[in-house]
C-alpha cells in the first residue's frame, strides 16, 4: 500500500525555470524495496543486459546465520545456511551462483550450497576471517575452485577447496581487512588493504606482491578495482 502527495516545485532545468505539480509517492518499507529492484532491474536491462548475479544476494551476514533473498520481483524467497558459531564477517558467491562462500569470527572459511542450504565444506583458520574471495582467474585458467581470505593474523590465504590444500601471503604487519580480485585480466590480480594503512597489489598466479599503494593515514577497510575508458 502507498500514499500519493502532490506538491508544487520549481525546477530550474536547463536553463529554464519551470513550475510544476509533481507526484510524491510514500511507500511502506517492501513497497520501497521493490521500486528500487525495478529501477535497478530496468537500468541494468537497458546498459548491460540483465547480470544474473543479482538474482541472489546474500543479506544479513553481520548475524551468525546467512539468510539469502531470492529478489526476483515475481516472487520473494529466504533460505537461511545455519553453521557459523560467530559473527560474519564477509561472504561471497561462485560464478554459476550455486554456492556461497562465508568467513567468520569462529575462524573459519565455510561453503554452502545454496539450492540445499547445506554446508559442503569447511576450512580452518588460526584467527578471525575478515573477508573472503573466490578466485574467477584459477576457475577459468587452471580449472581450480580457489578462495582467497584475508585474517586478524596478518595473512593472506590461498585455498584450493579442490585438494584442500593451502598456501599463505605473509608480508603485512597488521591484521589484513579486506581483499578484491581485480575486474580486468580476467580477475588475475588481487589487491588487499591492511590496519598498517597500506594497499598492495598481487599477483594471483606467481604468488608476489607487485607493488605497495601508500598514503592513508588510517586503516583500510574497503578497496574495490575499476577499469578507466
Amino acid at each position: 500500500m502507498f500514499l500519493i502527495k502532490k506538491k508544487l516545485i520549481h525546477l530550474i532545468n536547463n536553463g529554464v525555470y519551470r513550475i510544476g505539480i509533481f507526484s510524491f509517492f510514500l511507500f511502506t518499507e517492501e513497497k520501497k524495496i521493490q521500486v528500487i529492484l525495478q529501477h535497478w532491474t530496468r537500468t541494468l536491462q537497458i546498459k548491460f543486459g540483465w547480470i544474473h548475479e543479482f538474482d541472489n544476494i546474500v543479506v544479513n551476514y553481520t548475524n551468525i546465520i546467512l539468510m539469502v533473498d531470492n529478489f526476483k520481483l515475481s516472487s520473494r524467497q529466504f533460505k537461511i545456511l545455519s553453521g557459523h558459531t560467530s559473527k560474519i564477517t564477509n561472504v561471497d558467491s561462485t560464478f554459476d551462483e550455486k554456492f556461497i562462500c562465508s568467513g567468520s569470527f569462529d575462524n573459519t572459511v565455510r561453503i554452502w550450497d545454496i539450492e540445499t542450504t547445506s554446508q559442503v565444506q569447511e576450512y580452518k583458520h588460526l584467527d578471525t576471517i575478515h573477508c573472503v574471495k573466490f578466485s574467477q582467474y584459477h576457475y577459468h585458467y587452471h580449472h581450480q575452485n580457489v578462495i582467497y581470505f584475508s585474517s586478524e593474523d596478518k595473512t593472506i590465504c590461498f585455498w584450493n577447496f579442490n585438494n584442500n590444500t593451502s598456501q599463505i601471503l605473509d608480508c603485512y604487519t597488521k591484521p589484513v581487512y579486506c581483499i578484491e580480485l581485480s575486474s580486468f585480466s580476467g580477475g588475475r590480480y588481487l589487491c588487499s588493504g591492511s590496519d598498517d594503512n597500506i594497499i598492495r597489489l598481487w599477483d594471483v598466479e606467481t604468488s608476489k606482491s607487485l607493488c605497495d599503494f601508500i598514503g592513508h593515514n588510517m586503516w583500510v577497510r574497503s578497496i574495490t578495482t575499476i577499469i578507466l575508458v
